[in-house]
């Protein structure tokens, strides 16, 4: 199931139901009902509803209709991180309460607060002056350091993940997945394949990592250049802090033309960082380096995102991907594969 809304979902209806309205005013402090529903537009892996009641707005993110896989959509894990963040400085929504009851909505669910601002995909970000493209690209050099700089163990979150190997879980994790929606032979991925277990760094400090750290998973403030929520923590675990930058960095190793990239823009016209100064700013928030080992990073992250395109390429030859454009966006994993082999032949 891709989780869209049908007939059969309970939250179709426009209007929130008596179940849910029930548990609503038990569970969300201050919630006076009823609600009227609102689906996000988009392709998030879990469906996303806007609740709109006399007491406020609301957001309410649920598991997909159907059975799915046992450690997929962890709507669960997401609730988590965002109560134990709440406290912090990282900017989250307010998380009022989980259900883990089906019955209530359709599968398990969580409520946060609605917080208005805008969502960009285009990190040229045309829509904005040069000025705020340069302060909206400090404001997410200064979150995700935000969020490395936590110490998971002090937020009860000691637990969230594995400690150690985060580099090689990584390594084989994405090699098994792109070989189970490998379709034809690709000697670029096979390069990758073959450098990256012999080019592996020491594992680095273990922290809280996002997972999917990029523009159109942060919301921006409805009128000034600054983050006020990072959001989709589906991908959240323990890990290399060094390898979740990097996934968030590769976008300057990317054509504009190929897939959301920065590569070779006019960054002073724009008023966008170059990488380098982009990433010592990190350096310089964190404390953290993860330049003695950049290009592994980058290859490590290039590889990922092609393994995950992969599996769309997969899904969509089979006919099974929910997404009508998912032949196009998947036929995206070969040339970035074949980016980051590039970058290990140019040795940066």
């Amino acid at each position: 199931m891709d989780g869209r809304a049908n007939a059969d979902d309970p939250l179709s209806a426009g209007r929130a139901g008596e179940a849910l309205e029930a548990w609503l005013a038990g569970h969300v402090e201050g919630y006076r009902g009823p609600s009227r529903v609102e689906r996000f537009a988009g392709g998030q892996s879990n469906p996303t509803f806007k609740l709109i009641a006399p007491s406020g707005a609301y957001v309410l993110r649920r598991k997909p209709l159907g059975p799915t896989l046992p450690s997929a959509h962890a709507v669960d894990r997401e609730f988590r991180v965002l109560k134990a963040l709440w406290p912090t400085e990282a900017p989250v929504p307010r998380a009022h309460a989980l259900c883990l009851d089906p019955a209530v909505a359709g599968g398990m669910f969580y409520v946060m607060d609605f917080l208005p601002g805008r969502v960009f995909f285009d990190p040229r970000l045309p829509e904005l002056s040069r000025q705020d493209r340069a302060r909206v690209f400090d404001s997410l050099n200064a979150t995700i350091a935000t969020i490395h700089n936590l110490d998971p163990r002090a937020l009860g979150l000691g637990d969230f993940g594995r400690s150690g190997d985060y580099i090689q879980r990584q390594i084989v994790r994405w090699t098994k997945q792109y070989r189970a929606a490998e379709t034809e032979r690709n000697a670029a991925v096979e390069d990758l394949i073959a450098w990256l277990p012999a080019h592996a760094p020491a594992e680095g400090e273990t922290r809280l990592v996002h997972g999917d750290y990029r523009l159109d998973n942060v919301l921006l403030h409805p009128s000034e250049p600054r983050v006020v929520a990072v959001l989709d923590w589906e991908l959240s675990t323990l890990g290399d802090p060094r390898a979740d930058f990097a996934y968030h960095a590769m976008t300057w190793r990317i054509q504009p033309a190929l897939f959301r990239g920065l590569e070779g823009v006019d960054f002073a016209g724009l008023g966008i960082p170059e990488e380098t100064s982009y990433v010592e700013a990190y350096v310089r928030r964190t404390g953290l380096d993860p330049r003695p080992h950049w290009r592994f990073f980058l290859v490590l992250s290039l590889f990922r995102i092609a393994a995950i395109l992969q599996g769309i390429a997969k899904r969509a030859l089979d006919g099974t991907a929910a997404d009508a454009g998912a032949a196009e966006v998947g036929a995206k994993a070969r040339p970035l594969a074949e980016r980051a082999a590039r970058l290990i032949a140019e040795g940066a």
